[in-house]
């Protein structure tokens, strides 16, 4: 039987106010990277071009005089702009704070699929293209020239291994395929691209035309290379086990909060040199024997300080019930601060934050911290049931001090649309000037989906919309 959502407003109190912003630690913040998305199409641009232009130089365009050339030509211009398209991949998942912390994961995670989709197309492309103008040329069929590849060049035969891995990874990212495999299944059958890659470089550097005669164009491309590869290695490697040397990060108390739910405090040395910001996440890995290579987004739950981290994490059987046990003292790895869900993307002066579940965790942390007067943000958290609700004390004594306001909507979804509590009519109606906010959404994904297609047809642009997703 569906039960009516029961609403409970805490009032706005500003009693206390200037008390709770003396104790919250505004640590230094991090360096905004300003680098818009037509600066990254203009770089995308610029090495397309080059590459066109190396590519003419050697001949290119005076091939195409036949059927023959041409099939050659758009062979050799496929593979040079699919390997354009991996190293694209490279930087895009490098986790470069001048990308991470300017689009967030999940916008960069979005880019990455379609770039890497387009990449095994640009490759297929390559080798059907250039086989048929081999073929052609030299009056062979088809399955004769591909024969003639691989019996005789060997590094043809490495890059036919090197298609075939990134066709696995390209398989596993289909959204079907996806939601069959465990979130380390699909990570280690992406490794496999690391060796793709070092197979097709090989492979050009060898038979490459473009690449053959020429020092200048081999600096170039391997100047690309060394540029995404040193991104990836440099973000994703040096500088997490470097943090860990610094910080020593370490668990200091395990708090249960509600069914299913506790909340893991972490320390360290010298936390105020993370830059963390309230709304931002780290992938953690508990460092013991069994569960040293799972690592899992968790959000802060609390807004960081020079002493403390803490993260409030749900049993949902993805190994996350190892955290429900944990010891003081168990020593941790932490890689971020990641995520653009924070305060620096305020457009406007007022802010709604939309929570659902235990996505409440990354918005408690903004509700502490986020910049704001007396009636300046408002949260409505939605949940099932009143067991359900995380952080209910805490979040009634941030508003009366901040002078705040929250609204919890416990009870199960409405069977009428226009009593659902994010029902457009419903928002403007407790909202009336929701679309001058900036408004930030985490929870389930139907319910985000649902909620922003709520929020832009109360006239809410896009640009103050502010969510993220932790999906792969």
């Amino acid at each position: 039987m569906t039960t009516s959502l029961a609403e409970v407003p805490t009032p706005v109190n500003s009693t206390g106010l200037k008390a709770t912003q003396r104790s919250v630690r505004h640590l230094h913040r991090p360096r905004q990277w300003p680098i818009l998305r037509s600066d990254l199409l203009t770089a995308v641009v610029v090495v397309q071009f080059v590459t066109t232009a190396m590519w003419a130089r050697h001949g290119g365009i005076d091939s195409l005089d036949s059927l023959s050339g041409i099939l050659t030509g758009v062979g050799q211009l496929s593979a040079l702009y699919g390997t354009i398209a991996v190293l694209g991949q490279l930087i895009l998942m490098s986790r470069a704070p001048w990308l991470e912390r300017r689009y967030g994961q999940d916008t960069l995670v979005r880019w990455h699929k379609w770039v890497g989709f387009a990449s095994v197309w640009l490759l297929v492309g390559h080798v059907v293209a250039t086989t048929y103008g081999y073929a052609l040329s030299e009056h062979r069929s088809v399955f004769g020239e591909s024969w003639r590849f691989i019996r005789h060049y060997p590094d043809v035969l490495m890059a036919t291994v090197g298609l075939a891995m990134f066709f696995g990874v390209a398989f596993t990212s289909v959204k079907r395929a996806r939601k069959k495999l465990s979130y380390e299944t699909w990570f280690f059958v992406h490794l496999y691209a690391y060796v793709a890659i070092a197979l097709t470089f090989a492979h050009q550097f060898a038979v490459g035309t473009d690449f053959a005669d020429d020092p200048v164009a081999r600096v170039w491309w391997a100047t690309l290379y060394g540029f995404a590869i040193v991104c990836m290695f440099a973000w994703r490697f040096v500088t997490p086990v470097a943090m860990w040397v610094r910080h020593s990060w370490r668990i200091e108390n395990v708090v249960a909060e509600t069914g299913g739910v506790v909340s893991i405090w972490v320390t360290g040395n010298r936390l105020e040199a993370l830059h963390a910001e309230a709304g931002q996440y780290f992938i953690v890995r508990v460092l013991t024997a069994r569960h040293w290579w799972h690592g899992h987004p968790f959000s802060l739950s609390a807004a960081p300080n020079t002493k403390r981290l803490r993260f409030t994490i749900k049993e949902l059987g993805d190994h996350t019930a190892e955290f429900q046990g944990l010891k003081p003292g168990t020593r941790v790895f932490l890689e971020g601060p990641y995520g653009a869900l924070t305060s620096t993307r305020r457009t406007k002066p007022k802010a709604l934050l939309i929570a659902g579940g235990v996505g409440i965790t990354p918005l408690r942390a903004l509700f502490e911290q986020t910049p704001g007067g007396p009636g300046d943000v408002a949260l409505l958290y939605r949940a099932r049931a009143e067991s359900d609700v995380v952080f209910r004390a805490e979040l009634d004594r941030i508003a009366a001090t901040r002078g705040f306001s929250v609204t919890f909507l416990v009870g199960r979804r409405p069977n009428r649309a226009n009593q659902d509590p994010f029902h457009p009519a419903r928002l403007v109606e407790r909202f009336p000037d929701i679309a001058h906010r900036d408004v930030y959404l985490c929870g389930p994904v139907s319910m985000m989906a649902s909620a922003q297609r709520a929020l832009e047809r109360c006239g809410v642009p896009a640009k103050q919309i502010h969510s993220e997703r932790f999906d792969y």
